[in-house]
């Protein structure tokens, strides 16, 4: 009987990120997005507690990771593209897009479709044990939550609003799946050497966070990419010299 519930454990905290999700989107098509971010950093907490006891417990399974997945879409996918679905009946549009209202927010569900393509790129990819490549889930939708949270009255009174959620869109979807090396929050020690990114990145954090609070978040996943690619670039040209 013990062995059974250990070994069910990580699957359960899994159905409980997947539930986050669920209720998440559920608030998001209420428009409640606040209570919608709450619940996918619910999902993300859950996210990190299954895969940690599936390692301790040592009882990973291939339906363990299957499931994982499809949690993963639901709370990192289908929970935010809701969130930028109702967010964008809210939004000006330009009088030459205007008949389109109706139709183009269902643009936003691309942010679910490239994220289930993200985690299925993830599954089979050996590459990604010290680092990401393309943006993490999460990361993505923490990106998109934070935003609209913490800026989505900005965006409903900006004339370019549309313009700018249609942009931020295409550079999500096309991030989460780019060849893109992205440093990972992973030491194997806690020197300065071979962390510097990671600290740099750490204790920018702080300010940033206490400085635009919700949007804060935003901010920080931007600033997660920039610096990546700055460090890509470090490393490239001092492998050449």
């Amino acid at each position: 009987m013990s062995n059974f519930v250990t070994r069910n454990i990580p699957n359960t905290l899994t159905c409980c990120n997947l539930l986050s999700g669920c209720v998440a989107t559920a608030f998001a098509f209420g428009g409640n997005q606040r209570m919608a971010l709450l619940m996918i950093v619910i999902g993300a907490a859950f996210d990190f507690i299954d895969g940690m006891s599936a390692r301790l417990l040592g009882v990973s399974s291939p339906i363990g990771k299957e499931l994982d997945s499809l949690a993963d879409d639901v709370t990192f996918g289908v929970a935010p593209a809701t969130m930028v679905f109702t967010l964008m009946f809210q939004l000006n549009y330009p009088e030459w897009l205007d008949a389109h209202r109706d139709i183009l927010p269902y643009a936003a569900y691309l942010i679910a479709a490239f994220s289930a393509l993200r985690l299925a790129k993830f599954n089979i990819d050996e590459r990604q044990t010290t680092q990401f490549i393309g943006l993490p889930t999460p990361a993505n939708a923490l990106f998109w939550g934070s935003l609209i949270v913490g800026g989505g009255k900005h965006l409903t009174h900006h004339a370019y609003g549309l313009l700018i959620v249609l942009l931020l869109i295409v550079l999500s979807c096309w991030i989460l799946v780019a060849e893109i090396p992205l440093f990972a929050l992973k030491f194997k020690h806690w020197g300065w050497k071979d962390n510097e990114v990671k600290y740099i990145f750490v204790l920018s954090c702080i300010p940033l966070l206490a400085i635009l609070g919700v949007s804060g978040l935003a901010v920080i996943i931007a600033w997660y990419v920039v610096l990546s690619l700055f460090s890509n670039r470090y490393r490239s040209e001092s492998a050449v010299h």
